[in-house]
């Protein structure tokens, strides 16, 4: 079992507490080359910095876009797992994210 930690720290601007916007979620998605991880692995910790004040939903669906599109809801959180080092609730954004992934891509 191929497992690999996806560090969101590497993509953060020098002093940013905040992951916000469809470009910087795009960009992030490109630079880490983010949907090979889900075809090279069988597991992916994703870990969210300490000090982070906000990933906006936005930030969230333009980087997990193709992988929640390929994988679906439940497929995905089984592959992702999250780990959060600071105290930023998480959860509400990432599931916005994932529910309107998947409610733009149905409506089509």
């Amino acid at each position: 079992m191929k497992e690999t930690i996806f560090e969101l720290e590497e993509y953060r601007s020098k002093g940013s507490k905040v992951f916000t916007g469809r470009d910087k979620g795009k960009y992030v998605r490109e630079e880490s080359e983010f949907d090979s991880l889900e075809k090279n692995n069988d597991s992916v910790t994703f870990v969210i910095p300490d000090n982070i004040f906000s990933i906006n939903p936005s930030f969230f669906e333009e980087l997990l876009i193709n992988v929640v599109t390929k994988l679906g809801k439940e497929g995905f959180l089984k592959k992702f797992k999250f780990k959060n080092e600071g105290t930023y609730k998480y959860e509400k954004p990432l599931n916005d994210a994932i529910d309107r992934i998947l409610r733009e891509n149905n409506a089509l």
